[in-house]
């Protein structure tokens, strides 16, 4: 017996190649480790509806005469408040969340010197953060939210 190689054979052949391939990066995405797809909050839905103050902690940042500034340093990154607001009365958490893998993010309690605080380069990989800072000043509440590149 004689085995004829034709256009049906080859389309085929084609069409069982096309869908191994497909099926082992399905089967990669799903079993493997180190392909974890992982949502950016555990509880999407409940962060959705705090979503409303969020936004208003973003408008009175809006409000303020200076923003919070972010600047890379050998150091690590160092993040500088406005200069007119009095240090002592700041209070907050600083948060920095990499969305490739979330055993890197971490949180930073507010501590300034000089209107200043150092996230030292020990906590930091080099590629892109989502750095939140949410403070307050007495009653008045804000939000920094930025993308970083580090």
């Amino acid at each position: 017996m004689k085995f004829r190689f034709n256009w049906g054979t080859g389309i085929v052949i084609a069409m069982l190649a096309f869908m191994i391939f497909i099926l082992s990066f399905v089967y990669k995405s799903i079993a493997m480790d180190e392909y974890q797809h992982e949502l950016v909050s555990e509880d999407y839905y409940k962060d959705e509806l705090h979503y409303q103050e969020e936004i208003d902690k973003l408008n009175n940042s809006n409000t303020l005469a200076q923003d919070i500034v972010l600047t890379n340093s050998k150091e690590g990154i160092l993040v500088s408040f406005p200069k007119d607001i009095e240090q002592e009365s700041i209070i907050g958490s600083i948060y920095l969340q990499r969305l490739s893998n979330e055993k890197l993010d971490f949180i930073e309690q507010i501590k300034l010197t000089d209107h200043q605080q150092m996230i030292p380069d020990e906590k930091l990989v080099s590629g892109k953060w989502i750095v939140k800072i949410d403070w307050e000043i007495g009653q008045d509440k804000y939000l920094f939210k930025e993308s970083w590149f580090y």
